[in-house]
């Protein structure tokens, strides 16, 4: 599998389809495995994190989800092939699971979201195998209860909604007790699955603009925002474009 370093962080140059096909074989092999979805937040956020750069560059596949990140790879040299968006890929592994026979746990977002969640993939997805939906929190002190609660359900697949960096810090800590196969963060997933929250129209998606829509809907989120001009510039100061090349 071959991939990029993005300002020292490791994006693998995965498919919608690859990623499917890695995660049957996460879940044949039976080993706990680590999946994030890496967008620009993410890489912004590893710069002065090391503890969550280093989780990151020692997960088992990182997803480029976001088209900051495969502007980031074509300016690099090393163009990533399609987009793995964290929403999407949730539901086409939601969807595998229905088929393959899967057993599937929801961790994470607010109370009762999971639920709704389950809800939506049991109406959409028939057979589907959920095994647990909890909100839950990354907090220390509920970390043993939702461990245990998680051994028991035995699931194949886990899908972690704290956000990140927590999500993806949860997961690390509790990797190898937990013995789930495939433990991802999935961020706000849960949310846009749940109806909670509207998803950008297509042609927002494929022009990049996810972020300005979100900002409409969210004005709060105008901090975590100022990452998305302060990636571009990292980026564009770690190695130049060469002559002739569009930025």
């Amino acid at each position: 599998m071959n991939s990029v370093s993005i300002l020292g962080v490791r994006v693998d140059d995965v498919t919608y389809a690859e990623t499917l096909d890695l995660v049957a074989a996460y879940v044949a092999a039976r080993a706990p495995r680590q999946v994030a979805t890496v967008n620009p937040e993410f890489i912004v956020a590893a710069q002065s994190d090391a503890v969550f750069r280093d989780i990151l560059n020692r997960a088992a596949l990182n997803l480029p989800d976001g088209v900051g990140v495969l502007w980031a790879a074509r300016r690099l040299g090393q163009p990533l092939r399609e987009r793995v968006a964290g929403v999407d890929v949730t539901e086409r592994i939601a969807q595998r699971a229905s088929r393959e026979g899967w057993r599937i746990f929801l961790l994470g977002a607010a109370e009762g979201v999971a639920q709704r969640v389950a809800e939506a993939w049991r109406a959409r997805y028939p057979g589907i195998d959920l095994v647990g939906a909890y909100a839950g929190s990354p907090r220390a002190e509920e970390e043993e209860a939702i461990v245990g609660r998680i051994r028991m359900a035995q699931p194949d697949v886990l899908f972690v909604a704290y956000g990140a960096p927590a999500q993806d810090k949860w997961i690390a800590r509790n990797l190898q007790r937990l013995g789930v196969p495939v433990c991802i963060g999935v961020g706000g997933a849960f949310d846009f699955i749940a109806g909670v929250t509207r998803r950008a129209p297509r042609l927002m998606q494929r022009l990049g603009l996810e972020w300005l829509h979100r900002l409409i809907r969210q004005p709060w989120r105008w901090r975590r925002m100022l990452a998305l001009p302060r990636f571009a510039w990292q980026v564009r100061a770690s190695r130049p474009a060469p002559p002739g090349r569009k930025s």
